[in-house]
């Protein structure tokens, strides 16, 4: 992630979704490298046209990765998502979906995917429906090279099945954490970004 990367003019509007999709993939999956969290905290925060959408909830982020240490943010990951055993807060959409993890809404999304002709990565020991790997899935959708499968079409559906059902839930459930902070923060952008993304494919449809 560049200084500029979400806010820059020179962006194309694609590619700057697919950044954020990538970013929000990186920062749910594990705490940011240091160079990533260098980058947050330097990153611009005024959209290039008054009124951005994102800039709000954007600016909080950056603010709050400003006030604490890669440490903090570290220790905060850990304390909600990780551990041995149940975590604090869920990243998974069968939990929000179903109840439980492993469930029907994991087997659809393997199905989904795999009509897409993706799969998932032998070295990543999550299940395909943590938030990380769903949003990896949209940035390809956005960016990839394949036209038969990178486009407007499969990006709606694929956000409307798999995306928009759960992670506005699982972004009330961070925010709400009493140790939540930097995650808090990300939650909210995140909530705003799903929010952009709904009301851009409603306007598709």
């Amino acid at each position: 992630m560049t200084q500029a990367q979400l806010t820059t003019s020179t962006l194309d509007e694609e590619t700057a979704r697919a950044e954020v999709y990538g970013l929000l993939a990186a920062l749910y999956y594990a705490a940011p490298s240091a160079e990533l969290y260098e980058n947050l905290r330097i990153a611009v925060t005024e959209a290039p046209a008054a009124g951005g959408l994102l800039e709000s909830s954007w600016s909080e982020l950056v603010a709050v990765a400003r006030a604490q240490s890669l440490a903090d943010v570290t220790r905060e990951h850990d304390a909600l998502f990780g551990g041995v055993g149940k975590p604090e807060v869920y990243l998974f959409g069968s939990h929000y979906l179903a109840g439980f993890l492993n469930e029907k809404p994991l087997a659809a999304l393997r199905t989904d995917i795999a009509a897409l002709g993706l799969a998932r990565d032998e070295a990543m020991p999550e299940t395909e429906d943590h938030v990380a790997y769903l949003c990896e899935v949209m940035r390809y959708l956005i960016a990839g090279d394949d036209v038969e499968v990178a486009n407007l079409t499969r990006q709606r559906e694929f956000f409307a099945r798999h995306v928009q059902p759960w992670v506005p839930l699982m972004c009330d459930v961070i925010t709400a954490h009493p140790r939540a902070r930097f995650y808090a923060a990300l939650a909210a952008f995140t909530q705003t970004f799903i929010s952009v993304e709904a009301q851009g494919f409603d306007m598709l449809a």
